[in-house]
């Protein structure tokens, strides 16, 4: 074989159009009998060079060169002398002729050689190839090995993000949904979605997938799936529901969905929460959070029990739960939470203490929701603030949080709650709960975060601790360093007006503590104040007039 190999190869090179098929053929055979060899001995040759010209040539040596081309390009080490060659653009221009071997052989080619090569695939982008292809998939629909390559291909490209604007110009998702509906194996299909969830990461993309039917084609996944055990079921359950809350993502796709929560597809995912399929609860409450992307959503939903439904949901997890179904009922809970109307209507039906089942939870995630959804409860709830504040139990899990330096989110989640629960509440119950349970320390050191907001949160929290109950406090306020951290916020250049209005505001509160009193004094917050007079923020100016009297008056 070693010999004819050669004398192919030499012929190739000398020979005349017609003995050129079968030298081509030779390399075929000796390229399916050892393909790292042969390869090796076609670029020593410089046959790779000659390709260009047989691949223009476009006769019946075209699918065989092309097909060379596929086979060589294999080899990671022939990719490169292949790009070198050249062999890029008229692969590239083949695309367009009529011939299916030829376009089978071209696709197969271009896409060996441009094998897990990002700058390769982004070149072919820009040379045009999605528009081709999509076209190709439209005309030779009834061709499965070029249906497949075309695929392949789409679920390569549609990896980068320079591809998304150009797979959006075309009528790929008409051409998805339409294949999707004609297949029946499970590996056909498999293909299909390892190119739509990719493509439908854009925006543009989800709302042309979603008028071209795809919701209705994952439905029926389900529908057919639900209560099969087969792996592969289980498997197409799990990506047809995922695919289907990829699809909310989406502002606009997810509003044409909701149909102002009259969609038939917003009912049919709504009965995937009580559902027993532990994948259609967790995609059934992320389609929830989803569709809990506007007020005028929330407010729908909470009115129409959808609360109920996650409660109920939840219940079922808190001992020995699925984490990620607690999250993503978590996550629901809290974006409906944030519309005000829906606060006390949610506290009314017992969210909080449903919530609260979940305190003794060591996942990070699930503490971070938990945390972010009873912040969001509370926000203005006078009565929750307090009845929560008052509870040993959450206060003394929050400061255990606050100390969470491995999990920044559940930190700073804590931290908030702790502030909130007393600037809501305004309650001396409230600041002493969380006075014994040790909170104060951490409120001092959230009003150094890097963040404005917090530091904010912290200020009129420990400004309602000074108000309400000095006394306990004191001791606290001396041990956390809060006169020192107070005197750094106001000398620093880039504390915000709001910052420094609040720190002044803190050092009045204070001012009743001897011991604060003195450290006041011995730090000369009266300069630090005086200089603050001429600030450009004139609140922050009048409220360094009013410190600096009060200062003064007690010096």
């Amino acid at each position: 074989m070693a010999d004819n190999l050669s004398e192919a190869l030499k012929t190739l090179k000398l020979s005349s159009a017609d003995s050129v098929e079968g030298c081509l053929d030779c390399l075929l055979k000796a390229l399916a009998q050892n393909n790292v060899e042969t390869s090796g001995k076609i670029q020593e040759m410089g046959v790779l060079a000659m390709m260009p010209a047989l691949l223009s040539a476009q006769n019946s040596c075209t699918p065989k060169a092309a097909n060379i081309i596929a086979e060589v390009a294999k080899n990671e080490f022939m990719r490169s002398p292949c790009v070198e060659a050249g062999l890029i653009p008229p692969l590239v221009q083949l695309l367009n002729c009529k011939d299916q071997e030829i376009l089978l052989q071209t696709g197969r080619a271009l896409g060996n050689i441009c094998y897990d090569s990002h700058s390769l695939q982004a070149q072919l982008i820009i040379m045009g190839v999605i528009p081709t292809l999509v076209r190709l998939l439209g005309v030779h629909s009834q061709n499965t090995a070029l249906t497949e390559m075309c695929l392949i291909a789409f679920g390569n490209l549609a990896e980068l993000e320079s591809s998304k604007e150009q797979f959006a110009s075309t009528n790929i998702a008409e051409e998805l949904v339409r294949l999707f509906r004609k297949q029946v194996e499970h590996e056909k299909k498999e293909m299909i979605f390892e190119v739509l969830a990719p493509l439908a990461e854009n925006d543009v993309i989800k709302l042309q997938l979603v008028d071209a039917g795809l919701v209705e084609c994952l439905l029926e996944v389900v529908a057919q799936t639900v209560d099969s055990d087969r792996d592969e079921d289980v498997a197409q359950l799990k990506t047809s529901s995922d695919l289907m809350v990829l699809l909310l993502l989406g502002d606009e796709s997810m509003q044409k969905l909701f149909e102002g929560g009259k969609g038939s597809v917003f009912q049919r995912v709504l009965s995937w929460v009580p559902s027993n399929n532990h994948q259609l609860q967790l995609a059934g409450a992320l389609a929830i959070a989803n569709f809990a992307r506007n007020d005028e959503n929330c407010i729908h939903m909470v009115d129409t029990g959808i609360v109920q439904k996650l409660l109920e949901l939840l219940d079922r997890h808190v001992e020995e739960g699925n984490v990620t179904v607690q999250h993503a009922a978590l996550s629901a809970l809290r974006n409906l939470a944030i519309p005000v109307v829906n606060k006390s209507k949610m506290l009314l039906a017992g969210v909080s203490d449903i919530v609260l089942k979940f305190l003794k939870s060591e996942m990070p995630p699930v503490q971070f929701k938990l945390l972010g959804t009873l912040r969001m409860l509370i926000d203005t709830q006078a009565d929750a603030a307090e009845q929560l504040g008052t509870n040993a139990k959450l206060v003394e899990r929050l400061v255990e949080w606050c100390e969470a330096k491995d999990h920044a989110g559940v930190m700073g989640e804590s931290n908030r709650l702790l502030s909130a629960l007393i600037r809501h509440s305004k309650s001396k119950n409230v600041v002493r709960t969380v006075i014994q349970g040790g909170g104060v320390k951490h409120l001092v050191t959230m009003a150094t975060s890097e963040h404005m907001i917090m530091q904010n949160e912290a200020l009129v929290a420990l400004g309602l601790i000074a108000a309400l109950d000095l006394e306990c406090a004191e001791k606290d306020f001396v041990g956390a360093d809060l006169v020192q951290v107070l005197h750094r916020l106001l000398t620093e250049e880039h504390s915000a007006p709001e910052i420094k209005y609040n720190s002044m505001i803190l050092i009045c509160s204070i001012m009743g503590s001897e011991p604060l009193h003195k450290e006041v004094q011995s730090l000369a917050f009266i300069d630090v104040v005086s200089s603050l007079r001429s600030h450009e923020n004139k609140t922050v100016a009048h409220q360094a007039s009013l410190t600096e009297q009060r200062l003064t008056a007690q010096s």
